[in-house]
């Protein structure tokens, strides 16, 4: 084969894997989102998940150190529309969270339920810190909880984590969210900006992306 032929060949393939691997981490958040939404009693309450503002759901956050106990993840957020629906996501990053909730946990699933549209302003514009830049509370868990919390849900974001099958809300101060963009420009195209993800600018969006919103969609309407 000749070698303009070679090239030539290797271009068209590109989009077949430019965004093999960003698939797969969104059919890993699909899987944390079901399960955890799977039993009621130990679930993210269905009032929060209804009035939320923005979900980031980060699969396989692992323990970066040791020492210092810092954690690296990458996931997606979603972000409520102003008709009600859930957007199509934006990858993201999260860096230097001590989960911990567990001991010896190499590996946990993070669940962020924002609560207010700074938050939400604050992840559109790049990154920001939580317990800085947005207040961050670990959230309450439980379909009783619902009842429980109505006059106390006023931080900005819920955090909740899951390892070994359990799942709670935990502390995530200091850590850092961050958009995703080579993530973003592999799955949407070159020069895709997470507004224009979160307005619907975008078309073609993948399988993987489309099963992610629409279970949200099923899962904040219970």
């Amino acid at each position: 084969m000749k070698p303009i032929s070679v090239l030539l060949l290797c271009l068209v393939s590109l989009p077949l894997f430019a965004g093999e691997r960003e698939d797969d981490r969104a059919r890993d958040a699909v899987t944390v989102i079901d399960e955890i939404m799977r039993a009621p009693d130990q679930a993210i309450p269905g009032r929060l998940l209804r009035d939320a503002h923005a979900i980031a759901v980060i699969p396989n956050v692992v323990k970066a150190g040791f020492v210092v106990g810092g954690r690296a993840g990458k996931g997606l957020i979603s972000i409520k529309t102003s008709d009600g629906t859930w957007s199509n996501p934006s990858y993201l990053k999260l860096t230097g969270a001590s989960v911990g909730f567990q001991a010896g946990v190499q590996a946990t699933d993070v669940v962020l339920v924002f609560s207010s549209q700074r938050g939400v302003d604050s992840i559109v514009n790049g990154k920001f810190t939580l317990g800085a830049d947005a207040s961050v509370a670990a959230g309450p868990v439980g379909r009783t909880a619902n009842a429980s919390t109505d006059g106390q849900l006023k931080a900005e974001i819920y955090s909740y984590s899951r390892a070994r099958g359990l799942f709670a809300g935990v502390a995530l101060d200091g850590a850092v969210i961050a958009i995703d963009h080579r993530a973003n420009q592999a799955v949407y195209g070159r020069n895709t900006t997470p507004r224009a993800i979160f307005e619907g600018r975008i078309d073609g969006a993948p399988a993987p992306i489309i099963d992610f919103r629409d279970r949200l969609e099923e899962h904040s309407a219970r």
